[in-house]
């Protein structure tokens, strides 16, 4: 499960990294407004802990774009702004919780968990297009009903795709969905995920652009 950390402060940030990926996450940190925008729009993660006091763009304006664009990935700020209106104005712009520093980290890691099942429960965990369903939670595969036996990194590209369908997804997007930041990325994964795919789902399902990346077309 990948999450996103935007924190200026680069020892907090890579202190709550290392806890983070210690309780079992994936996890991705930015250290400024803009970046934290780019990355939302860029992967689907589970959760977005997000300072308000970040550079170039705030965390309250990241916070307003990325709601702007109707992205329901939850949100919670983590700030040393502890004023009753400063929380109000956080919440109103669309964050779901609040937490100030300093923090305690087992509260602040079962709030994450809290956030996480909340938007499974309010979230289907079904994808469909084209006859082909995927099932988030149980992570399978079916096309046209029947069930289809698929690797784990063809279920998590299919996945990512599903998610972003109708949207073009680079390659170097789907190997952030595969891979942390740490691990070796093998050159040809995503081709040979795809070409797997294709074989067992239909050669029409992912269409590629050169320069653009992968999509599956949305539905007329």
């Amino acid at each position: 499960m990948r999450l996103l950390i935007a924190e200026d402060d680069p020892m907090l940030a890579q202190g709550l990294r290392r806890a983070l990926q210690r309780a079992g996450y994936t996890v991705d940190v930015v250290g400024a407004g803009e970046d934290a925008i780019a990355a939302a729009r860029a992967n689907p993660y589970a959760l977005i802990l997000l300072d308000l006091g970040l550079p170039t763009v705030s965390g309250l304006q990241a916070l307003k774009t990325i709601r702007g664009r109707r992205d329901a990935t939850p949100v919670i700020i983590v700030t040393a702004r502890d004023r009753p209106e400063q929380k109000v104005e956080g919440l109103d712009a669309g964050a779901d919780d609040y937490v100030v520093k300093p923090f305690d980290l087992d509260e602040l890691l079962a709030r994450i968990r809290a956030q996480i099942r909340r938007r499974e429960q309010r979230t289907s965990d079904a994808l469909a297009a084209h006859g082909v369903s995927v099932d988030l939670a149980a992570r399978t595969v079916a096309n046209a009903g029947g069930p289809v036996a698929v690797t784990a990194k063809e279920f998590k590209v299919l996945a990512a795709l599903m998610r972003r369908m109708g949207q073009f997804v680079s390659k170097e997007e789907l190997e952030g969905a595969l891979y942390d930041d740490t691990a070796d990325v093998e050159s040809n994964t995503i081709e040979v995920a795809v070409y797997g795919l294709r074989r067992k789902l239909g050669p029409g399902l992912i269409v590629t652009a050169r320069g653009l990346g992968y999509t599956i077309p949305k539905e007329a």
